[in-house]
């Protein structure tokens, strides 16, 4: 890809949830990473549940905004819990929700209890943005097609891939199967590997319109510097991100 045909750092930028999400971090990780995606203009901070109204205090006035986890990492809480969940990050300020489907469930083909799930926290978010992660390393072809499709049915706006805890993260065969598995209203995040440049614009091309990522500044860093130069900043993937 060209200077010329690159994107801008903006635009990028725009397009990227900042993911805070260890469970070791400290309080003061935590705001370290949150003043790194307010310095860097990102979309979005995902941060674990108990951090949302810190969060949102922290960032205010920087134009980012808060979105948190529900169900994480694996997914087999019950229905009930995650509408708790849900009403209390809306309440501390979450703007974004990214829930985790049972697993278990959608790869036992009970998808109707997949879509029941997904819709009782899409119903909980009220007009709020929520994103499904399938956890794809975990799923055939079909149990991925499955899966969006039923994340669709209900009411979602995003089909993610992966919460990084799961030992595989996004792949560009899975990403295409999601985006030619939903239709247009539905948007695909990439999540789990997303560490360098290259990656991004690979799946900028198959039509991911979101990344979450803690190498935030990796990825922008060397964008700004290949628009200036017209060459890569030789920085590489960030192997310790999710």
């Amino acid at each position: 890809m060209t200077t010329q045909q690159l994107p801008t750092v903006a635009a990028v930028a725009g397009m990227i949830d900042h993911a805070i999400l260890k469970p070791e971090l400290t309080r003061a990780d935590v705001d370290e990473a949150l003043d790194t995606a307010a310095a860097h203009h990102v979309f979005s901070v995902c941060v674990r549940p108990s951090d949302v109204a810190h969060a949102v205090d922290r960032l205010e006035g920087t134009g980012v905004l808060v979105g948190t986890v529900i169900g994480f990492p694996h997914g087999t809480t019950s229905t009930e819990a995650k509408v708790a969940e849900s009403r209390q990050a809306v309440a501390d300020g979450a703007v974004e929700l990214d829930m985790v489907v049972n697993v278990g469930r959608l790869r036992s083909g009970l998808l109707d209890d997949v879509e029941a799930d997904v819709r009782a926290v899409v119903e909980a978010a009220g007009d709020l943005v929520v994103k499904v992660i399938l956890e794809t390393a975990f799923l055939s072809d079909d149990e991925i097609v499955a899966g969006s499709k039923a994340a669709e049915r209900a009411g979602a706006a995003f089909v993610k891939t992966s919460t990084g805890f799961a030992g595989g993260g996004a792949t560009l065969p899975h990403l295409r199967l999601m985006r030619d598995a939903v239709g247009e209203a539905v948007q695909v995040k990439a999540s789990g590997g997303v560490r360098g440049l290259d990656t991004v614009l690979e799946m900028l091309d198959l039509g991911v319109t979101r990344f979450g990522t803690s190498a935030s500044g990796t990825i922008l860093d060397d964008l700004a510097h290949r628009l200036e130069t017209g060459s890569a900043s030789g920085a590489g993937d960030d192997t310790t991100s999710y």
